[in-house]
């Protein structure tokens, strides 16, 4: 099989992280991007430029002309079309689009949650649980206060604030592990922080387990099946020591506490951005292998 070739529509956050990982991929061929919001030449300096992640090295960008992006020798097609039915995909070869509908990805905190509470529902049974997330900062928050008639507190600035949130990433498990179904629910805390974030999973077991116990098939399994997805560590670590891991979810040994064998809290950390954005390639991988 040859290279996956993709597009991507808007080229934000997400799209310009997607648009790394694809072009550092021997697989995945990234042929179009459309944003109908930003001029090409903005959209180069977008995209050499990141804040979190850091300057491009990978390979020079430069403007070919208004409708080309050229990244070392490799053009990529530049639309500007705010209409999705009117997005010539097929004209730049795209065989996946990358964008908000259709099949979904689940979300950062999802891609987080599900890896963890599938390895301790296999491998001890969950009766129940609750999930917290400490999420940094993102782009639909306020610099400064403002408006959010939905969520009030939403609109407090993101930079002065910790802001209790709702976030649907529990329920989202359910639906991927059809025997977690209403055992799990949680919420999240916005935090001043501008990358990587961490799921607090507190739960009751059906079978009796030492936090040891737990550790050593959370280990197991992110060394042999879930490799690449799962992660652990014990070392004393903190967020910005994660900026730019690929794994979905970290789990941190030394983090977590049990109350006895039935009752445990479990902490796993994940580079909301750069680690989701890999398993959004990861996602158009597996639809490829089973088109």
């Amino acid at each position: 099989m040859g290279k996956i070739k993709i597009g991507i529509n808007g080229f934000g956050r997400i799209g310009r992280l997607v648009a790394r990982v694809a072009l550092q991929s021997d697989d995945v061929e990234l042929v179009a991007v459309n944003d109908p919001f930003i001029t090409t030449e903005y959209m180069t300096y977008m995209f050499k430029y990141d804040t979190v992640h850091g300057h491009w090295k990978h390979s020079d960008i430069k403007l070919k002309d208004d409708k080309t992006l050229l990244f070392g020798e490799k053009p990529v097609t530049v639309f500007g079309v705010r209409n999705p039915e009117e997005i010539p995909w097929g004209e730049a070869g795209a065989d996946y689009v990358v964008e908000s509908t259709i099949v979904s990805n689940a979300s950062c905190t999802t891609n987080c949650l599900a890896p963890l509470a599938k390895i301790i529902n296999d491998n001890f049974g969950i009766i129940e649980g609750l999930m917290t997330t400490v999420h940094a900062i993102t782009a639909t928050q306020k610099t400064v206060d403002g408006p959010s008639s939905k969520d009030w507190r939403g609109g407090r600035a993101a930079s002065f604030n910790i802001i209790p949130s709702s976030t649907g990433a529990a329920k989202a498990v359910g639906k991927v592990l059809p025997e977690l179904n209403g055992k799990l629910t949680g919420m999240s805390f916005r935090v001043p922080t501008v990358d990587v974030s961490v799921v607090d999973l507190t739960v009751r077991t059906e079978k009796a387990a030492s936090y040891d116990d737990i550790k050593k098939a959370i280990k197991a399994a992110s060394e042999g099946k879930l490799k690449g997805i799962m992660g652990y560590v014990e070392e004393d670590l903190v967020s910005t020591d994660f900026v730019g891991d690929s794994r979905s979810s970290i789990f941190d040994a030394k983090a977590g506490i049990a109350l006895n064998d039935h009752f445990v809290k479990l902490v796993s950390w994940y580079d909301n951005e750069w680690g989701y954005s890999n398993r959004v390639v990861d996602l158009i991988r597996h639809m490829a292998k089973t088109q």
